[in-house]
C-alpha cells in the first residue's frame, strides 16, 4: 500500500483520544519532532518513569552531577528505542545532533547535553525521555484518519510550565474543547 505524504505534523502535539487503550499511550501528549514520508517520531510529555531519576541514568553512564540535579525526573517518551535518552528542550539550540522542531524547541540525544545538564549549565527548559515513539510510513495518517488522535500546535507552557497530570486536559482545551465532554467511542463524519 502506497500513501502519497500530504502534511507534516512536526511541532504538533498528538493527543491520545480517549478511547485509545493502548497502555502506551492512554491520555497522553506527543510532541512530534520529525514527520515525513518515512514516518513520524516524538516524545511523550505527559509520563513520568516513577523508579527511575536522573541519579541512576547519571550513575549507568558515569556523568558527574551536581546536588538537585539526581532528582531530575525520566518521563516515558515512548515505547520505541527503551534504551535511548532523548531531551525535549527550549534554548539553546547549539548542541551536537539538536534537531530543530520549530523556533523555540529542539530535540537533542547527544552526551553533551545530558552533561550540561548534569552540571546545571544545560538548556533552562527541558524534559528527558527514556524511549520516544515512532510511527512508519502512513502509519500516523491512518490513525488520525480513524480518530485515535487529534492535533494541536506544540506548547512550551503545557510541555515545561503546567503539572505533569494537568498535560493532556491543557492540550485539549487549547482546541477549544471541553475534556470532560469527550466521548471514550470513536465516531466518524
Amino acid at each position: 500500500m502506497t500513501t502519497e505524504f500530504k502534511y507534516s505534523l512536526k511541532g504538533q502535539f498528538l493527543i491520545a483520544m480517549p478511547q485509545l487503550n493502548d497502555p502506551n499511550f492512554y491520555k497522553t501528549v506527543t510532541c512530534i519532532s520529525e514527520h515525513n514520508a518515512q514516518g513520524a517520531v516524538g516524545v511523550v510529555i505527559n509520563q513520568v518513569q516513577p523508579l527511575l531519576s536522573a541519579k541512576l541514568i547519571f550513575n549507568e553512564l558515569n556523568i558527574d552531577y551536581l546536588a538537585g540535579a539526581e532528582d531530575i525526573p525520566i518521563y516515558l517518551g515512548g515505547p520505541v528505542h527503551l534504551n535511548e535518552i532523548f531531551i525535549l528542550h527550549g534554548p539553546p539550540f547549539d548542541w551536537d545532533g539538536c534537531l530543530l522542531i520549530n523556533q523555540d524547541l529542539a530535540f537533542s540525544n547527544s552526551r553533551a547535553i545530558l552533561k550540561a545538564i548534569a552540571q546545571q549549565k544545560g538548556p533552562e527548559s527541558y524534559i528527558i525521555c527514556l524511549g520516544c515513539a515512532g510511527w512508519g510510513p502512513g502509519q500516523l495518517d491512518y490513525e488520525i484518519k480513524e480518530n485515535v488522535w487529534v492535533t494541536t500546535q506544540c506548547s512550551n507552557k503545557i510541555i515545561f510550565n503546567r503539572p505533569l497530570a494537568s498535560r493532556w486536559e491543557d492540550a485539549i482545551k487549547q482546541l477549544g474543547i471541553d475534556p470532560a465532554l469527550l466521548s471514550d467511542i470513536a465516531g466518524h463524519a
